[in-house]
Order: C-alpha cells, then sequence, then structure tokens
C-alpha cells in the first residue's frame, strides 16, 4: 500500500529518544515545538518519529491538559447536500460538547483520503468520520482496517458514516442508514399508484449505497409478482448532470416506461428538467421519486417524493455513539431508518399506459 500506517503495537516516546540519540526529555521538547532545542536536534528527533510512525497518544495528551478535543468528517465532495447535512451534523454534535470540527474533502481519490486521515492522526484528532457510500474491493477492505488499526494504536476512534465496516473485527464503528428498506418502500409506492414500468436511474455498481437501493428495487418489483426482467437499472451514476444526460438519452430510446426511481435527489432533479425539456409533464406523462430528501427537494418542479435520510442525524449519531461508550464501540453497527415524503411527483401511468 505504499504509505502503510499501521505500527506493530504503539510507538513510545523513548524508542523515539532511542532511535534519535537523545534524551527522552529532549525528544518529547523537539517533538513539542514549545521549547528552544537546536535545529539539528529537532530534524534528527522528528526523523526519527517520521522512520517509527510515531504518534503522541491523543488521550496521553489530554491527561496532560495538551490534548485538542477534536473530530474529523471527511466526505467524498462538499457541494453534495448529503454530505454537508452529515458533516453539518457532526458539527453540530461536536460544537455541542466544546469540540472542534474539522472537514476534509477527498473527490472520491483514496490516496487522498489516506493522507488526509494520516494528518488527522498526528494532529490529534479523537474522532475520524468517513462518510459515504464506496466500492467494497480488496484495497478499500485494506485501507480501512489500516486506518482502524492506526487510529486505535493512537487512542482515536475511526468512524465509518453510511458505509459498512469490510471486517466486523476491526476497531470501526458503523453508523448507516437503512437503504435497501428505504428503496423497496418508495418503489412499492410507485406500484401501489399503479406503475409497471419503472426504471432505476443512478446506479453506481459496485458503490455499497446505491447497490443495496438497487437491490430494495429490485426486492420490491419480485413482492409485486414481476419478473426479474422488469428491473431496468441505467448506471449513469449520480449528480444532476448524470440524471439529465440519462434521462434525455432514454426518452429518445424508449417510452417503454411509466415512471423513474432516481438513485437520489440531484438525479431526480435532472431527469425532472430533461422530461420537461422534451415536452413532457410529472406526474401526467412520468411520475419521478428521489432518495435523501435534500432541502430542496420540496421547491422543485413538481415537489418530489423521495425517501428522507436522516442525514444530519447520522453525523450526530456517529459523533454521540463513539463518545457514548468509547470502549464498546468498535465493531458496533448502528442502523437508522428510513421514511418515504410523499409529495406531488407521483400519479397514476397515463391511461392505458400501465405497462
Amino acid at each position: 500500500m505504499g504509505n502503510d500506517m499501521v505500527s506493530k503495537g504503539r510507538v513510545t516516546i523513548r524508542e523515539v529518544a532511542e532511535r534519535a540519540g537523545v534524551s527522552t526529555a529532549t525528544a518529547s521538547r523537539a517533538l513539542s515545538g514549545n521549547h528552544p532545542v537546536p535545529a539539528a536536534t529537532r530534524a534528527r528527533v522528528l526523523r526519527a518519529a517520521r522512520d517509527l510512525d510515531y504518534v503522541a497518544n491523543a488521550h496521553a495528551r489530554a491527561l496532560v491538559g495538551g490534548g485538542r478535543k477534536m473530530a474529523a468528517v471527511v466526505v467524498r465532495q462538499v457541494t453534495s447536500p448529503f454530505y454537508a447535512q452529515v458533516a453539518e451534523g457532526v458539527e453540530a454534535e461536536a460544537a455541542d460538547r466544546g469540540w472542534l470540527c474539522v472537514v476534509g474533502a477527498t473527490g472520491g481519490d483514496a490516496q487522498r483520503e489516506m493522507e488526509f486521515v494520516q494528518l488527522m492522526r498526528e494532529e490529534g484528532a479523537r474522532l475520524v468520520i468517513l462518510v459515504g457510500g464506496v466500492v467494497e474491493d480488496d484495497a478499500y477492505r485494506e485501507r480501512v482496517a489500516h486506518y482502524a488499526h492506526a487510529l486505535d494504536s493512537s487512542g482515536a476512534r475511526l468512524v465509518l458514516c453510511g458505509r459498512p465496516a469490510p471486517d466486523p473485527e476491526i476497531p470501526a464503528l458503523v453508523v448507516e442508514f437503512d437503504n435497501e428498506a428505504g428503496a423497496r418502500a418508495v418503489t412499492a409506492h410507485l406500484l401501489s399508484a399503479g406503475h409497471r414500468g419503472i426504471v432505476f436511474l443512478g446506479g453506481l455498481p459496485g458503490n455499497t449505497a446505491l447497490d443495496a437501493r438497487v437491490a430494495g428495487y429490485r426486492a420490491a418489483l419480485a413482492e409485486h409478482g414481476l419478473p426479474p426482467e422488469a428491473a431496468h437499472v441505467v448506471d449513469c451514476g449520480l449528480g444532476r448532470a448524470a440524471g439529465h444526460r440519462a434521462m434525455t438519452e432514454l426518452l429518445k430510446r424508449t417510452r417503454e416506461f411509466t415512471a423513474v426511481f432516481a438513485g437520489d435527489d440531484m438525479v431526480a432533479a435532472g431527469a425532472l428538467r430533461a422530461i420537461a425539456d422534451s415536452g413532457l409533464s410529472v406526474p401526467g406523462d412520468i411520475s419521478v421519486v428521489g432518495y435523501n430528501d435534500i432541502p430542496l427537494a420540496e421547491d422543485f418542479n413538481p415537489p418530489l417524493t423521495t425517501v428522507r435520510t436522516p442525514a444530519e442525524e447520522l453525523g450526530r449519531a456517529a459523533v454521540r455513539i463513539a463518545l457514548r461508550d468509547p470502549e464498546h464501540a468498535a465493531g458496533a453497527h448502528h442502523l437508522l431508518g428510513t421514511h418515504i415524503v410523499v409529495r406531488d411527483s407521483v400519479g397514476a401511468p397515463p391511461p392505458g399506459r400501465a405497462l
């Protein structure tokens, strides 16, 4: 992995001092930066600390009054309403406790994520919260195991928020919501309105959150007696632009559907625009549902029926549960519920089109 963050147990300052050839007191002064130490000595100590992957124990620092009470939340992008709401929940809960909150964005880049986690470890963050669905491949499993053990060895806690732990044995807390149940419920809502030709727009194969929504969609179709081939999943990914592009293409290709289940509300926003641009109406011609219930969903045209995910509560719970029982939080799994918010974007299929 290039940057092995896991030490074989916690490295002590005494080991750093021995490697640098200085006293423990001198090593401590050099690392704290609060006392005058010759530049060459400081450089030698810092190099030894880096070589040994030494990180001062945040809990030990706190006992002597030097610890910062800091939580870090790491998201793919800060412009996504869902990620922003989770981060706000973390910040609000941290603020309620007199803690600081740091937000980092990775753009989905695994290397940037790794560097941010390591930086937060070095800076003494007590909690590092990774947010959002991921592609759960071997590289991800290895990376998260590294994070969890490295943070644990320096007295910190890893929280996986909206994504599963690849191994229940690693010292990480999982707080997520039930993606599959929400998708099953909102698909059933469309089926109850009379729709049979329902497209899932916004698949992202391998992504844990989207795969669970697709699974819920397929399960609802099966529960209503539809054959597996009735499912039509468009793997266009997330975001308004992706939704607009995929919906435009779909309308050019076929009209063998009467409803769209968008993978999230931003995909739904793009789909609504594409449907309007083609001269069709929602819900008169096509019904549309989304996922997440972002704040703007009720201002869409028409207001969007969607699945309310407890985004801010997810962030708050990540902090609250991790701090409530830190000794037993590792390996714990907390699942928050979802519910449908019914607005105006779903109607009966047009006459003769209940496919």
